[in-house]
């Protein structure tokens, strides 16, 4: 590869969890291969010495949907699918083709529909199919077993693992927690952790620790698996609103469960490097 061989990227958020948006076939032009993908968004997600952000969505063709998108953490892994990483892609293909049009994404956790609610480039709000959650009974109330004590957690899967954690205030060292709850042995996978706070019926407020990222100000999966487990436990009642540091998103089940946020795109430039 040559030294300093350029690499387009576009930078987008949604309710402060940003990403890199990477054309697969800008990657493949430089003569990387998908063995490279992990390491490549190690660099371009480090703030420091690159771009900077939670992770890099890499976008390929698709037969089935209008693009298949495959999401590598800041620390190299590869996740299953983020619920605003998905939109940070839907709104990038809204505005690259100029047509705000409900957008169908494959992800590793299946086709997720995408529909545009607002179209005023460069923001955009999309209401979003995350599908249904898959748990045990048993996982509602889930004894973990941790440094400090045990604690009652419920775990369930949106498309990626979710553990959640009731509590009514955030003065508890909850990242250290997160960090710990990420690498238990009952997770051999590792596990995405929220923690709750409930405000009322129909809202929740919470802080996210992320597989593969640590804390974010926001997360689509975390948001979903933490009202999911609000619903699922008896402590709220659909819809529900989800206040996050960076913002809000609205949640409601009906067939599904829809996620409603937005997603603005923030900029777009080339990631250069010599070597990975």
């Amino acid at each position: 590869m040559d030294a300093m061989k350029p690499l387009p990227f576009t930078k987008a958020e949604a309710v402060g969890n940003d990403f890199l948006v990477v054309d697969w076939k800008d990657v493949e032009a430089l003569g990387l291969v998908e063995a490279d993908l992990g390491p490549l968004a190690k660099q371009m997600c480090d703030r420091h010495h690159g771009p900077g952000a939670d992770g890099v969505e890499y976008v390929f063709e698709s037969t089935d949907a209008d693009a298949h998108i495959r999401l590598f953490n800041s620390d190299a892994s590869e996740a299953e699918i983020s619920g605003n990483g998905t939109r940070c892609v839907a709104a990038w293909l809204v505005d690259r083709r100029g047509q705000c049009e409900v957008i169908k994404l494959s992800t590793a956790a299946g086709i997720k529909p995408l529909e545009v609610l607002e179209c005023n480039p460069p923001r955009f709000v999309f209401d979003m199919g995350m599908g249904l959650p898959k748990y045990e009974e048993s996982d509602l109330k889930r004894q973990l077993q941790l440094r400090h004590g045990d604690v009652e957690a419920t775990v369930l899967n949106v498309g990626n693992p979710q553990c959640v954690l009731f509590s009514n205030h955030f003065g508890i060292d909850w990242r250290a927690w997160g960090s710990e709850i990420e690498r238990l042995p009952e997770f051999p996978n590792r596990t995405n952790v929220s923690f709750v706070r409930i405000v009322d019926e129909h809202t929740i407020d919470v802080r996210f620790w992320e597989r593969g990222a640590g804390e974010t100000l926001s997360s689509g999966t975390g948001s979903t698996g933490a009202a999911a487990a609000a619903i699922l436990t008896g402590r709220v009642k659909s819809p529900v609103e989800v206040q996050t540091p960076a913002g809000n998103m609205d949640l409601r089940w009906d067939d599904q469960i829809y996620l409603r946020g937005p997603a603005r795109l923030v900029s777009r430039g080339e990631y250069l490097f010599e070597a990975l």
